[in-house]
């Protein structure tokens, strides 16, 4: 489980450097869904209803749009000289790798959900001690990155100095922005680790996603990065297949006709 957590988040990481923009990222990211069903019948066995298929389709198609989209403009920008034409075309070739890297990665994260799902059955529910470890032991791994992180540490001392809010210090702001994110990883992922104690790897992916889906969302308006209409019509549609997937509809309306129930013998 801690070789495919380690692996899962180096891959998921180094693929923003293969020209995958990050609201792709989160978007592609949201196939976890379709990876931990198509998992689940290989390796558990599991059958679903026509509804839960049909919610599959549905996030699959949003995805393929978005990325259908992103490789269009990838692929069209405008190229006047020969040298200008290689480096489009390299450029296409380096986000089809990007591309494989983030189907590898997905697909290695839904085996781990599954994975974590039969060793809790197995062993009892235990997420401190998963936390724990599965942050721990990889940490031998990152000394294989040590020139990239002491090159991006020089990048991030450099940064504009910034003050913080009621504390009277100030540091660069690079590094700023690494603490706040450390943090809130942490407050994110022990989370999530306590869910996978409660429910199933599917379920657990249906939070992350929707999760996903909110980050997406501020990342778009607040970085004011490209997405047009077709990404939202993509983003829309794995937004619906989702909710499909967790019948949210008919766990609504189960939950009006108990509450009303409840007002009619409150009446009587």
């Amino acid at each position: 489980m801690v070789a495919m957590f380690f692996t899962v988040s180096v891959v998921n990481n180094y693929a923003l450097n293969l020209n995958i923009a990050m609201p792709l990222h989160m978007i592609f990211r949201s196939g976890s869904l379709i990876a931990s069903m198509a998992l689940g019948i290989i390796i558990l066995k599991k059958r679903y209803t026509a509804s839960k298929y049909a919610s599959i389709a549905l996030v699959s198609l949003g995805i393929f749009i978005c990325t259908f989209m992103s490789a269009k403009q990838v692929s069209s920008v405008s190229t006047t000289s020969k040298e200008e034409e290689e480096e489009s075309i390299s450029a296409f070739l380096w986000w089809l790798l990007g591309i494989a890297a983030l189907t590898f990665a997905l697909l290695m994260s839904a085996r781990m959900g599954i994975f974590q799902e039969t060793l809790y059955k197995k062993f009892g529910k235990h997420s401190k001690e998963a936390l724990f470890y599965n942050h721990a032991l990889p940490l031998p791994g990152f000394l294989l990155l040590v020139p990239d992180i002491y090159r991006h540490a020089r990048l991030f001392s450099q940064s504009e100095p910034f003050q913080i809010p009621g504390l009277g210090l100030s540091l660069p702001i690079m590094w700023f922005y690494l603490i706040m994110n450390v943090i809130t990883q942490y407050v994110c992922i022990r989370g999530v680790f306590i869910l996978t104690t409660e429910c199933t790897s599917l379920t657990v992916t249906l939070v992350v996603t929707l999760r996903k889906f909110v980050s997406l969302i501020f990342s778009i308006l607040y970085f004011r990065n490209t997405f047009t209409i077709w990404h939202w019509i993509g983003t829309f549609i794995v937004f619906v297949g989702t909710l499909m997937y967790t019948e949210v509809w008919n766990n609504l309306g189960s939950l009006l006709d108990g509450k009303g129930k409840k007002d009619e013998k409150k009446q009587e």
